[in-house]
This record gives structure tokens, sequence and C-alpha cells, in this order.
């Protein structure tokens, strides 16, 4: 039937960055689906409250940007679970809008936790993955990996996210033959954490609702569709490909 397409029944899956925003509602729609959800991020507490909330998930304190930490979030899905599914790399942030304004070291960060850390996650958990088994990685990207927008971006931001899209297309190509599909889906403009601030000034949100064909930003659910979607077998032959989901942001 059409909706076991979109089942995640009896599956495993991790979503890094889910304490708040995109990485909650992935996390919620995953385990709606059926999953067990491992659900990462620094902020426990919000996890654990997401947990008491939703028993599907499972709260586990990391910072991605450590490469113990990922490791042990990777080991302790498998040692519970027994195996992995579905991979969420969506844990990132933002860095200075202005390039004169960010250093080297800030740069540098910024790619560690953007892109690095999303790379070690995929690798890692796909060394223990029995070759053949069907695999789910979903990178989460921005459309400021697309196109510039400027004065609202940044360039280490813009350089990571750029980076997610040539990165999935390349460990798709790689990994296709042993059954890892690894797809991207880029967000456009979301009222979350991340962008504190850009909906309520009157400025920031005209600019939104000019350069986009809807006329507004996302709200809530929005993109979790496309995440379940790449999750499930629904997209069972779809790999190294780019979901953007941005209102018509980059169309325009």
């Amino acid at each position: 039937m059409t909706q076991d397409m979109f089942s995640l029944t009896g599956r495993v899956a991790v979503v890094t960055g889910a304490s708040s925003g995109l990485g909650l509602g992935f996390a919620r729609a995953l385990a709606a689906a059926g999953a067990t959800v491992y659900a990462a991020a620094r902020r426990l507490d919000r996890l654990e409250a997401l947990s008491a909330e939703i028993p599907a998930i499972v709260p586990v304190r990391c910072d991605v940007t450590d490469d113990g930490d990922r490791k042990a979030l990777v080991d302790r899905c498998f040692e519970e679970s027994g195996r992995l599914d579905v991979l969420i790399n969506n844990a990132g942030k933002p860095g200075p809008p202005n390039a004169e304004d960010e250093t080297l070291d800030g740069f540098q960060s910024i790619l560690d936790l953007n892109l690095v850390a999303g790379f070690h996650l995929a690798t890692y958990a796909v060394s223990k993955i029995p070759s053949g088994t069907a695999t789910s990685i979903i990178n989460i990207s921005s459309v400021i990996g697309l196109v510039s927008t400027a004065p609202i971006g940044g360039a280490s931001y813009a350089a990571s996210k750029a980076g997610t899209l040539g990165l999935t297309r390349e460990l798709a190509g790689q990994w296709g033959r042993r059954g890892v599909r690894v797809n991207a889906v880029v967000p456009g403009w979301f009222d979350t954490e991340m962008t504190d601030g850009l909906f309520t000034n009157d400025k920031s949100a005209g600019w939104v609702r000019r350069n986009t064909m809807l006329g507004r930003g996302g709200i809530d659910g929005e993109i979790d569709g496309a995440v379940l979607f790449l999750a499930s077998d629904a997209s069972s032959y779809m790999t190294g490909q780019t979901l953007v989901v941005d209102g018509g942001w980059t169309a325009r």
C-alpha cells in the first residue's frame, strides 16, 4: 500500500542537532513513522524532555565536533539496536555574515561542525553496516550553499553548505553499490533558533517575502515530508540528489 512506502517501522535512525529547530521536527517525524530515533545534541535536558513525550526517541548527549562523541553516538546505536538505517546530519550553525569579520580559526570551526562532522559520522557508520544493507544518509544543506544570500549568510556557512552538496554526490557515487543512498535536503528560510530575529524584524521578514515565490517563509513541518521521503522506501531509487524545500527562493 502507498502508506507502507513511507513507513519506518522497525528501523533505527540517528538525527544530530535534534534539540531544537528543524532537527527536532525531523526526530518527531521519523518517530511518528515508526522509527526508533537516537536524537543527538549537546543540550541533553531538551532531548530528555522530548523522550518523555515520545518514548521512541532515545536522548544522546553529543557534541558532533568531538571525534569521541561522534563514535560513541554510532557505537551506542549499534550496541543497543544492532543496526542503523537512517542517518540525518543536521547539526550546524552560521558564522559571521561579513567575510572580513571572520577569523581563520572561526572559519575552520564552522567547517568542522557543518561539514567535517557529518563526513565522519557517515564514514564511521558505514564502516559498521554490512555491505548490501539498505541505508539512507540525509545531509542537511541550505539555500546559502546554492546561491548568495548576502547580506545574510556568511563565507564559512556558504562554503560548508556547498561542500555538503559535493560530499553528498561523492559519497552516493562511492557507496551506491553497497546499498547506501546519500541525498541532501536544502531548506529555505524557516523560523528557527538559527534564524532568530529574521522573521520578527520587518525589514528582513519583508526581504524573505519579496524574494520567495510563495511569498513567505517556511513553517513547522513543511520540510519534514521531504526528509521522511528520503528516509523511507518511497525514495529507494534515489541517490546523489539535492531536494530543495525553499518556497521557490532559488528558482527566481
